[in-house]
């Protein structure tokens, strides 16, 4: 087996992480054979794809169900296995293959990116994404290979997020349903550079809600990504704008460019009904980000 003398051992998948079964397995397996993984993988889908409804996907209280899920799978892992690395190895907003019209809509982004955040905020080192192309509706491209919204914010994700999670907090308004997280900007980004921090958040609001951010800051140019849903379906739409242009491929090979919207220094942060988007705040000079 010498083809296959430096690969690596993940497992074990677990599934339905929150049942009782599930955990006895989780901890029974680690026991026996987890000092041999290179990391512990699991799977977490918030709800059943065939019964779900839109209120769901803007449920806070369901988005705050991945996180309950995910510290006892922590819990298990680092009372059998501690500082072994945990993996989401497969993962959507809905299982059984997700729900028609709602898991490949702009609306499937609150799960997704809520997910992105709190996996950062856990220690989870790396997501996996159910899934590229094929079978189901949670697909990240149609059968055209046109992106659909999850793509597009998996990939301003990418280029604006680093992997440095720092401390951030609402007051004022929910925090259940005005979701905020901060890292350190990507600095593999060509706009940006060591100390600059990335700001990302959900309105699970109804209306407009403004962030107001610290002075330090907010005197400091803030860069906008505000991604809305495009065209009459709304949050059912599958089609995206950024910063008031639709986001499509220009042709086969081509990605479009990600336009910022640089605000006005002092401007609040005003995040529309039911939205969700990026800020970069740059030469924020952030210690921890250089």
């Amino acid at each position: 087996y010498i083809h296959y003398k430096n690969a690596k051992i993940y497992g074990p998948d677990l599934g339905r992480s929150s049942r009782k079964h599930s955990k006895i397995l989780l901890k029974s397996f680690l026991k026996s054979g987890g000092k041999v993984l290179d990391s512990v993988t699991w799977h977490h889908y918030y709800i059943n794809g065939r019964i779900a409804t839109r209120e769901d996907f803007l449920n806070p209280d369901i988005l705050d169900s991945f996180k309950t899920n995910a510290e006892e799978v922590l819990q298990i892992v680092n009372s059998t296995v501690p500082d072994k690395s945990v993996w989401l190895g497969e993962t959507s907003s809905a299982f059984g293959g997700g729900t028609p019209s709602l898991s490949n809509a702009y609306i499937a982004g609150f799960m997704w990116l809520d997910k992105l955040g709190l996996s950062a905020q856990l220690g989870i080192d790396l997501v996996m994404r159910q899934v590229l192309y094929g079978a189901g509706n949670y697909q990240l491209v149609d059968a055209n290979f046109e992106p659909l919204p999850d793509y597009w914010l998996s990939l301003l994700y990418k280029k604006l997020v680093g992997s440095t999670v720092l401390h951030v907090a609402v007051t004022g308004l929910d925090p259940k349903k005005l979701r905020v997280y901060l890292h350190c900007t990507n600095t593999h980004h060509p706009k940006y550079r060591e100390g600059d921090i990335t700001l990302f958040a959900l309105n699970l609001y109804n209306n407009t809600k403004r962030l107001y951010i610290p002075t330090y800051f907010s005197k400091k140019q803030i860069d906008e990504y505000l991604l809305l849903p495009y065209g009459e379906d709304n949050l059912l739409s599958r089609s995206v704008q950024l910063n008031g242009y639709l986001l499509k491929m220009p042709n086969d090979e081509t990605l479009p460019v990600l336009k910022e919207n640089p605000l006005i220094p002092g401007h609040s942060l005003d995040l529309p009904g039911f939205s969700y988007g990026f800020y970069v705040i740059r030469n924020a000079k952030v210690l921890a980000c250089i």
